[in-house]
């Protein structure tokens, strides 16, 4: 259960491993369900969601407690790469759509970001503005 941002969230998950052999699935070792619970701090429900998924680990390797804690850590990354595209970037409007020029550009703007972060930017907003004015300080980034 995860409390913040107003709202109290629970999520349960429950793994099998019965469409192992059954299910044509490259990889499958197990399938499971996440229910999560979302309410208000004083407890009044706001929604409920059910998702599905499968794995390649097997029970062994990855019981419920350690899936919930992998998906999890997943959606940390892809927020922390994501919500600055989308933000810092504007990428949902961007007009780039012939051939693989989406991919071209999503892929420079995941080196800005990492080479900002491996210089310690704290915001990486700021840290393009101060970038645009500093020219020579950009090119040391990359090693010119």
């Amino acid at each position: 259960m995860d409390k913040g941002h107003g709202r109290i969230e629970e999520r349960r998950l429950w793994a099998s491993d019965e469409l192992v052999g059954y299910a044509d699935f490259p990889y499958l070792q197990q399938a499971f369900r996440i229910e999560r619970i979302v309410s208000t701090l004083a407890g009044m429900p706001l929604r409920a969601e059910v998702s599905y998924g499968v794995t390649s680990l097997p029970p062994a390797q990855a019981s419920p407690a350690r899936l919930l804690e992998l998906i999890r850590g997943h959606w940390a990354i892809e927020n922390r790469v994501h919500d600055v595209r989308d933000r810092t970037f504007d990428e949902d409007r961007s007009q780039v759509r012939k051939r693989g020029a989406p991919q071209l550009m999503a892929t420079l703007r995941n080196l800005a970001i990492s080479l900002l972060r491996l210089a310690r930017a704290s915001n990486i907003a700021a840290a393009l503005r101060h970038c645009g004015r500093h020219v020579r300080t950009t090119l040391r980034l990359i090693g010119l």
